[in-house]
């Protein structure tokens, strides 16, 4: 198996920034528990946010689950952090508030995490947790007349907040992905969606270089807010030098603005999940066009992690508290990405 078919395993930017600048989070590792029955949420009591972090970042994707098996895990034996591990990696980066995305596609799974685990754990941290479900298109009929409205409407009705992470590994504007991102307009929830850059080998919906199967699907569906997110987007901040770029992280100046870019001005459906390495890279590797990006899409884009192993470094946060500290972009642009975005979206 090739270095890129393992970053999409366990994604580049998860093991690439644990060795570089950040802040280390999350030290237990907790295993041989599975999740028990489930239980009335009302009995369980409210979480509050510490006061120390009442005003802190709203992390817009992370992920969660119960305690699987020992032996379940990622083949190098990292997996996600339970919920009360995660409650204190949020502390410790001083994060609020938090979206936790559920995963059921089997591309490049250990484990899958439905969305009725997800509202378990969010309902045991109210204040804390906000849940997304998900589905994948394949599900109900396996075709393109699949009804997921009664779903959709069902979950939205439970309390969940949006759809993602969204990973099927077909291509973006597929006819059953198309089926199915018509129903999630229809249901008036925003969606988080990964790319990948070809079928086989990876996770995420399939794109070629310039996206032009985004802009298909910003097109078709301008009332659903698309959240994008992954190597394979944010590399295209800037012009690609050659096609490896789009699996990994380019360095250096952002010589022209690339699609991402152009994209963002044409559709105002397309918002950026500044989570993972991808992200984060896409900010910080031309500091000046970071800032310049940052200010002109300030009221859609979001802090976020990806919060996805114990224990995992997360450069984004000292990146933050920088922008904050040396004012290197507005006090307005600052507020917007790193919070009330995501307050103002999944109110």
């Amino acid at each position: 198996m090739s270095n890129s078919r393992q970053d999409h395993f366990l994604p580049r930017g998860r093991r690439e920034f644990i060795r570089s600048t950040g802040i280390f989070i999350g030290s237990a590792l907790i295993t041989g528990a599975t999740a028990g029955p489930l239980s009335d949420s009302k009995e369980t009591p409210a979480q509050p946010v510490n006061q120390d972090i009442q005003n802190g970042f709203f992390d817009i994707h992370l992920h969660t689950c119960f305690p699987r098996l020992p032996k379940i895990t990622r083949s190098n034996g990292t997996h996600y952090p339970s919920p009360e591990v995660l409650i204190e990696m949020m502390d410790n980066a001083g994060i609020a508030k938090a979206v936790v995305l559920s995963t059921l596609s089997p591309e490049c799974r250990y484990t899958i995490v439905t969305p009725e685990e997800t509202l378990q754990i969010c309902d045991k941290y109210p204040g804390r947790l906000v849940p997304f479900c998900n589905f994948d298109p394949r599900y109900l009929t396996n075709s393109t007349k699949a009804n997921f409205l009664p779903l959709l409407l069902a979950y939205k009705e439970a309390g969940f907040k949006g759809v993602g992470e969204y990973i099927p590994n077909i291509f973006l504007d597929d006819p059953l992905n198309m089926n199915f991102f018509s129903q999630v307009e229809e249901a008036g929830l925003p969606l988080t969606f990964h790319l990948a850059p070809q079928v086989g080998g990876y996770y995420g919906c399939v794109d070629e270089p310039g996206l032009p199967r985004l802009e298909n699907v910003l097109k078709s569906f301008p009332k659903l807010i698309f959240l994008g997110h992954s190597q394979v987007f944010w590399s295209e901040i800037g012009i690609l030098k050659n096609p490896d770029e789009r699996s990994g992280y380019p360095r250096g100046p952002v010589e022209k603005e690339g699609r991402v870019v152009k994209l963002m001005r044409q559709y105002p459906n397309l918002h950026g999940d500044l989570s993972a390495g991808s992200g984060f890279n896409a900010i910080s590797r031309d500091p000046e066009f970071g800032y310049k990006f940052m200010e002109e899409f300030q009221d859609r884009l979001y802090f976020g992690t990806d919060i996805a192993n114990v224990p995992q470094e997360l450069p984004i946060v000292p990146y933050f508290r920088k922008l904050k500290e040396e004012k290197l972009i507005s006090a307005e642009a600052y507020e917007k990405i790193a919070r009330t975005n995501a307050e103002r979206l999944l109110k």
